[in-house]
């Protein structure tokens, strides 16, 4: 299941291994046609990347450090480090390959 995080909450969900975090709102688009992709990757990478999702109308703190313009934006966290951006709505395959990529990297 897809974890719910907050601005307080984000530091220890994203502490140890690989956690991609999807930047999104209610009202957007393109994010809610994201939420059933990164559903159907979570339970194929499953315990090797963990998903992560933060309402940017909720908790605008990360997303401005971060420097997020616009959403879908996700990032890829490595132990505890933002280490890269994906901007907009991917398609199932490239994000499968994309994560794919980094499992095997490590």
């Amino acid at each position: 299941m897809t974890v719910k995080v907050t601005d307080s909450t984000l530091p220890s969900e994203v502490q140890d291994g690989i956690t991609l975090v999807d930047f999104w709102a209610p009202w957007c688009g393109p994010c809610k046609m994201l939420g059933p992709v990164l559903e159907e990757l979570e339970a194929e990478f499953a315990p090797r990347i963990k998903i992560a999702k933060l309402n940017i109308d909720e908790n605008n703190i990360t997303a401005s450090q971060l420097g997020i313009m616009s959403i879908p934006t996700m990032v890829l966290y490595k132990d505890g480090q933002p280490v890269e951006k994906i901007v907009g709505y991917q398609p199932k395959e490239v994000l499968k390959e994309y994560l794919t990529e980094k499992v095997t990297i490590k």
